[in-house]
C-alpha cells in the first residue's frame, strides 16, 4: 500500500504555481537580520510565481538577481510587480482589479521592504 504524503501535492494547485507563502513581517525581519540578501532571493521566488500566474514571463530570473543589487532596477521591478503582475494575481484570487504600480515604484524607490511586504501580502491570498 502506497502512503500518499497530502502535504506534498502539487496537482491540485492552479497552473502549478509554486508555493511561496511567507508572513509579510518575516520577510521585513529576515531582510534585516542578513542585511538585504534575503530580498534577492525573495525576488526570484516571487518572479517565478508572477511568471507562473501570468503564463508568461513577466520577470525574468537575471532582472529578480540584479534588482536586489541596483536601485534603478529595483525599482523597475516592483513597477513590473504592479503593472503586469499583480492583476493576475487579483484576477486569479477573484478580487478587484487595481493598479498598484505607482504605488509600488514609489515604496520601492523609498522604502523596498515595505513594498515587498505588500506584494508578499497580495501573493499569500493565492494559497487560501
Amino acid at each position: 500500500m502506497e502512503v500518499i504524503d497530502t502535504n506534498q501535492e502539487k496537482w491540485n494547485r492552479p497552473n502549478n504555481i509554486p508555493e511561496f507563502k511567507v508572513d509579510p513581517i518575516l520577510v521585513l525581519v529576515f531582510s534585516f537580520l542578513t542585511c538585504g540578501l534575503y530580498l534577492i532571493y525573495w525576488n526570484i521566488k516571487v518572479a517565478e510565481v508572477i511568471n507562473a500566474v501570468a503564463e508568461r514571463e513577466v520577470i525574468s530570473t537575471p532582472l529578480a538577481v540584479f534588482s536586489g543589487c541596483c536601485m534603478p532596477v529595483h525599482v523597475y521591478f516592483y513597477y513590473l510587480i504592479g503593472k503586469d503582475g499583480l492583476p493576475k494575481v487579483y484576477q486569479q484570487t477573484g478580487e478587484l482589479q487595481k493598479d498598484q504600480s505607482t504605488l509600488l515604484l514609489v515604496l520601492g524607490f523609498f522604502f523596498p521592504i515595505a513594498a515587498a511586504m505588500i506584494v508578499q501580502g497580495d501573493i499569500n491570498r493565492l494559497y487560501k
